[in-house]
This record gives structure tokens, sequence and C-alpha cells, in this order.
């Protein structure tokens, strides 16, 4: 399946290594799993960590530079989809467009606004709602 992960569920893996996010991730990431994100992702997971965790910066070079080469770059189409009305952070928008250009099966989040957006394709789960999940 492929699946399109979220900034919160990157960040959490990063600073939480052993959470249940991360566990996620690592599923997510791994075959048969087809692991994507886009720049947005990338783009706020910098900023996060300039905010939150700037002592922690290490942790986000690390991450990026062992996990990037597993995951799928997904652009961002600049094309608005129909879809994305239904989010409420506008932020949101891009990784929903770029999850919907890649033919994401899910997006793997935490974030509340996804979870309760309505949206079904792609199917939004959260990290407990995926390990759950049978393939």
């Amino acid at each position: 399946m492929k699946i399109f992960i979220d900034t919160n569920i990157l960040i959490s893996t990063t600073v939480w290594p052993n959470s249940v996010p991360a566990k996620a991730f690592a599923k997510a990431s791994s075959l048969p799993n087809i692991g994507m994100i886009c720049q947005q992702n990338i783009d706020e997971m910098m900023n996060t960590f300039f905010d939150k965790f700037r002592t922690r910066f290490h942790l986000l070079n690390s991450f990026l530079t062992d996990t990037l080469p597993a995951l799928v770059f997904v652009p961002i189409p600049p094309e608005l989809h129909v879809s994305e009305s239904h989010m409420r952070d506008v932020k949101d928008r891009p990784i929903l467009r770029a999850a919907i250009f890649a033919g994401a099966d899910i997006l793997l989040t935490g974030d509340k606004d996804f979870l309760e957006s309505g949206i079904t394709s792609p199917r939004i789960m959260n990290a407990s709602e995926f390990l759950a999940l049978e393939q």
C-alpha cells in the first residue's frame, strides 16, 4: 500500500523513537508498504524543530539522512483539489494534495484536522489504527 506520512508522525518518530507513531512510521516505510512525504513535510519539520526542539536539531538531521532514501518524495501539484475545502488548517492542504496526487491509499496522521475532516480518499488513519490494520 501507498502510505502518505504526515509531519506529526515524522516529528514523533524523530523525537520519541519508541513511540506508537514511530512504530507506525516503521511499518509505513517498510515493504510491502511504500512510505511517501512531500516538501511541506520537510518545511514543517524544520520549523517545528526550530521552534520547539532547537536543542535536538541534530536528531532531525540524523532522521532525514537515514530515512529520506527509504521514502518516496512526492511533488505538490499547484492545482487545488476539491477535497481541500474540508481542511480547517490551510497548511495541511498541500499535504492532502500531494497524497491525492500520489494515489496514496492511507494518510497516516495524528492531526485532528485530518482525522475529523470526513475525507475518505485517501483513508485517513492515526498510528494505532494503522498498526492494527491487517495487510
